[in-house]
């Protein structure tokens, strides 16, 4: 009698294990399956949106350069942007792009302001820019036009600023120093020369607005010049405002009247005006005088460096500060070797500066004293 309560007891704890076991199985298939009925619905809705993003911007078309394969066209127009820049052509934007996850600027052109150029011409024009390729040039890495005419260029996104935030910043400390200069120098002549010589079977790419502002800088200080070619995509009209806009800040070389005039002497007028800046780290206009005003001659960097009576005047305090001989190792040859580069230099920003186009050097014959004078 005793073994058959035990056997009944025996089975009823089996068959309660059996039950729970069973129960908690299905528990667990059932929460799997709801899982994956959720995970489906949830990717079911992610391909709906992206099948109406296709559908709203069917008609839409992204050109995509070399760097830029990741780029979607409803990406980059539905992409949420910061304004970090304003012209009277178009609007700077940091932009996160979702899908790609990745920060880019991007350009946009009003289109009041751009050229009425299409099909063929518009389409050898944005593959020209698009192919340019240069360690210190901001390559384009696509490019989309509007319904309405606008036009947006994506580039990527230099977090370290400009070369005008860098010449004029506070926290540059031990960065300011004529090595830094030297290298930021030769870059952006390095980058120029490959817009003047090495493009469309010698054919020169002018700048037409090179500037501090248009030179970006990553966390090594090496310069990207941005903004070239800009003027091919825009109407005479907003091209000679970028002009006016140069010439304003004290870029434009003194014989330029209209953007069309623009050559490879008024761009290299401009860089000579940019090493000014970065030896004496002074603005283009000198505003240090109540009288001064951008048409006054006088006080234009050029004219006041050329002018200048003593040396505390003409450069940066931080690149005249002598290493003392325990710092130079004990020859005092440093401090020497820096002072003649910096005078050198300085005579190949006056030279590149020069009233004449003639007597201004070609890029090449900057390059190559730039070369001399670190050799």
């Amino acid at each position: 009698m005793k073994m058959t309560h035990k056997l009944a007891l025996i089975l009823g704890l089996i068959s309660s294990t059996m039950l729970l076991t069973i129960l908690m199985l299905f528990l667990f298939f059932y929460r799997r399956r709801m899982r994956n009925y959720e995970e489906e619905e949830e990717e079911e809705g992610e391909e709906e949106e992206d099948i109406e993003a296709s559908e709203k911007y069917k008609h839409e078309e992204l050109v995509i350069f070399q760097g830029g394969e990741d780029l979607t066209i409803c990406d980059v127009l539905e992409a949420s942007g910061e304004v970090i820049g304003k012209s009277n052509c178009g609007t700077l934007y940091k932009a996160s792009l979702q899908r790609s996850n990745s920060i880019r600027l991007l350009r946009f052109l009003r289109p009041i302001c751009c050229a009425a150029i299409r099909g063929e011409e518009l389409e050898g024009t944005v593959r020209l820019l698009g192919e340019i390729r240069h360690p210190n040039l901001v390559p384009l890495l696509g490019f989309y036009t509007g319904t309405r005419g606008e036009k947006l260029l994506v580039h990527p996104f230099y977090a370290c600023g400009n070369l005008a935030q860098f010449i004029r910043g506070d926290g540059n400390g031990k960065c300011y120093n004529w090595f830094t200069i030297f290298r930021i120098s030769y870059g952006i002549a390095k980058g120029l020369e490959h817009l003047h010589t090495a493009i469309l079977q010698y054919k020169p790419i002018i700048h037409g607005n090179l500037k501090t502002k248009n030179i970006l800088l990553d966390r090594n200080f090496q310069p990207y010049v941005s903004d070239y070619g800009l003027h091919l995509l825009l109407n005479p009209t907003a091209s000679q405002q970028m002009l006016e806009a140069s010439a304003y800040e004290g870029y434009k070389a003194p014989e330029l009247i209209k953007m069309k005039d623009a050559s490879e002497k008024s761009d290299i007028y401009s860089l000579g005006v940019i090493l000014l800046e970065l030896l004496s780290g002074k603005e283009p206009i000198i505003h240090d005088h109540l009288t001064s005003t951008p048409d006054d001659e006088d006080f234009h960097l050029p004219s006041f460096m050329r002018n200048a009576q003593r040396i505390s005047d003409m450069f940066h305090p931080a690149i005249l500060i002598r290493k003392s001989r325990d710092d130079d190792d004990g020859d005092g040859e440093t401090s020497f070797v820096a002072e003649e580069c910096i005078l050198k230099c300085f005579e190949l920003a006056m030279a590149c500066c020069s009233p004449s186009p003639s007597l201004r050097p070609n890029i090449k014959q900057v390059l190559w004293k730039l070369e001399e004078i670190v050799r």
